[in-house]
């Protein structure tokens, strides 16, 4: 989920636990549901030392509880009178919301690293939901706002709501995530995607293979089942060698693995592609299925000479409206 969303929701679970009447601790639970998104800031050496890597140790349980101790040994320094165990239990708390949220999404955590490599991922949620992120940015303003120019009882009334709000809406998350679940199972898929609307999802099945690829998906909505066509992608090993190149299919067997190979990231996550004729040949659009933010995916676009085989590449984020993909929106 987003830094607001993870601030948000651990404010406001620290916010119930101490009934609103603790600040000291209730900023604890909340910098703390920030801070495992830190490791943005070790990127650079994440090449080295992979467990230093984005959704890596600083999400996991061994990661949260060393922030903790941290700001139980500072905190009383910072902010003299505050106990010192209290601090270590909100931090805790605060970092274990933010590794069960990133985990409720299609994101991985790994909670028990370096120890095991297990992961957890339920594929309720999207990462990067512009409605959650649109709530979180409210409640901020909401709290802040109201926190010294309305009555306290108002503001208590507030938090409160707010908490109410976001329980519901996890819950809303989780309860679609059972139903489509059976659905996934009984249509024959292997996985699910969700979309920013809690009641449509994607269904999908991937096979990989000596080479070989092949995906297949359709959009599932909740009470009405799957609603759109099914799409299907497939490219074969090795791609076709002959020249020119006459056909769409053609064009996707021979850019599929100049694809995957400029962007290892599109490679490990669900992808499609389409295709559309150029002034030398064509033009090819491999896009990520499961990262799709404000109606946008991040790939790779391949110009292809029909009459050379020469390619070229570009990452770009496409408008999944201009790629004529309304499974996606």
């Amino acid at each position: 989920m987003d830094l607001f969303t993870h601030v948000i929701i651990a404010y406001l679970i620290s916010f119930g636990l101490t009934l609103g009447k603790s600040p000291v601790y209730i900023a604890a639970g909340s910098l703390a549901g920030g801070l495992p998104d830190s490791d943005i800031l070790l990127m650079p050496l994440a090449r080295r030392f992979p467990l230093l890597r984005h959704h890596g140790i600083t999400h996991s349980i061994l990661g949260v509880t060393i922030f903790a101790v941290g700001g139980a040994i500072l905190g009383p320094m910072v902010v003299p009178g505050a106990n010192a165990w209290l601090l270590l239990l909100f931090m805790e708390i605060g970092g274990l919301v933010h590794i069960l949220l990133d985990g409720f999404t299609h994101f991985a955590v790994p909670p028990f690293a370096p120890f095991s490599n297990v992961e957890l991922h339920l594929d309720a949620d999207r990462a990067v939901n512009g409605v959650t992120l649109a709530m979180s940015l409210t409640s901020f303003f909401l709290l802040v706002y109201e926190r010294n120019t309305v009555p306290l009882a108002d503001w208590l009334i507030t938090g409160w709501l707010l908490l109410v709000t976001y329980l519901g809406y996890l819950v809303l998350r989780g309860v679609a995530r059972y139903i489509v679940g059976k659905e996934m199972k009984k249509e024959g898929y292997t996985a699910v995607i969700p979309t920013a609307n809690p009641f449509h999802w994607l269904l999908v099945e991937e096979h990989e293979a000596s080479g070989s690829w092949s995906t297949r998906f359709a959009q599932y909505t909740i009470g009405r089942g799957i609603r759109s066509p099914q799409k299907a992608i497939g490219v074969e090993a090795p791609p076709p060698a002959t020249l020119p190149v006459t056909t769409a299919n053609e064009a996707i067997q021979l850019s599929y693995r100049p694809a995957m190979q400029r962007s290892r990231w599109l490679a490990s996550t669900y992808r499609y592609a389409t295709v559309n004729s150029s002034a030398n040949g064509f033009r090819v659009h491999w896009f990520s299925i499961e990262f799709t933010v404000f109606g946008r995916a991040p790939g790779i676009r391949v110009d292809l000479d029909a009459r050379t085989g020469e390619m070229h590449l570009e990452r770009s984020w496409f408008r999944l409206r201009d790629l004529a993909n309304p499974t996606l929106r």
